[in-house]
């Protein structure tokens, strides 16, 4: 037990190495950015489903919605207060929600979250048709 001392320090000098990078960083946070709605989405003051549900689990939807439409030929989506919508990014997410890198791109770049449906979608706000 003569290297108590030494195992302590370099326990101690372990998990302040560790814990530096959570401290140094502590309370530096970027605030999570707020997407610009554009003015038809503003108009319509609804999406097809409510504004919680759709940052959360907005992706979930699109990948039923594209099972939907791929696999079984349903186009059509009705929401929990009955209204009726077509099951489809471009036309119906993107008829509102125009502009990609004002409403899209700021959350999925603070979020590091890569998105795919950009290889087969065309992005409107570019122009490219």
């Amino acid at each position: 037990m003569n290297d108590k001392k030494y195992i302590l320090g370099g326990l101690l000098i372990f998990i302040v190495l560790f814990a530096f990078p959570f401290w140094f960083n502590l309370g530096k946070a970027a605030p999570a950015p707020k997407p610009v709605l554009s003015e038809k989405a503003k108009a319509a003051g609804k999406c097809v489903m409510p504004t919680e549900f759709m940052r959360a689990e907005h992706m979930k939807l699109l990948g039923i919605w594209r099972r939907s439409v791929v696999r079984h030929a349903k186009r059509e989506f009705i929401n929990p207060e009955g209204k009726q919508y077509t099951m489809s990014l471009q036309n119906t997410c993107l008829n509102c929600h125009d502009n990609k890198a004002q409403f899209c791109d700021k959350c999925h770049n603070y979020a590091s979250v890569d998105v795919y449906c950009w290889d087969c979608h065309i992005d409107k706000s570019k122009g490219e048709e």
